[in-house]
């Protein structure tokens, strides 16, 4: 019996470990993919990516959600950087 708990708990755990895997993965490669089309501060970004990654987790499955949320936020900190840029021109 405490051998199939054992087993039952590696099992979460490895199944937790490989969706922190592909969350980190996948922001990671927002980030990059950011860094060189969007000109916007990094701190901004990854604020952005944080609060993508927050949403996500708040769902059944963060690491099919995350890529869609974290594009959505990126997207939405680079139109608000170039309504900022318009307003101080």
């Amino acid at each position: 019996m405490k051998t199939d708990k054992t087993n039952f708990g590696k099992a979460c755990l490895n199944g937790c470990k490989q969706i922190l895997a592909q969350i980190r993965n996948a922001k990671e490669a927002i980030l990059a993919e950011a860094r060189e089309t969007v000109k916007v501060q990094e701190q901004l970004l990854k604020l952005a990516l944080n609060e993508a990654e927050a949403l996500a987790w708040q769902t059944s499955y963060p690491q099919l959600v995350f890529p869609n949320l974290a594009v959505e936020k990126v997207r939405g900190v680079a139109a608000w950087n170039n309504h900022q840029r318009l307003i101080i021109r």
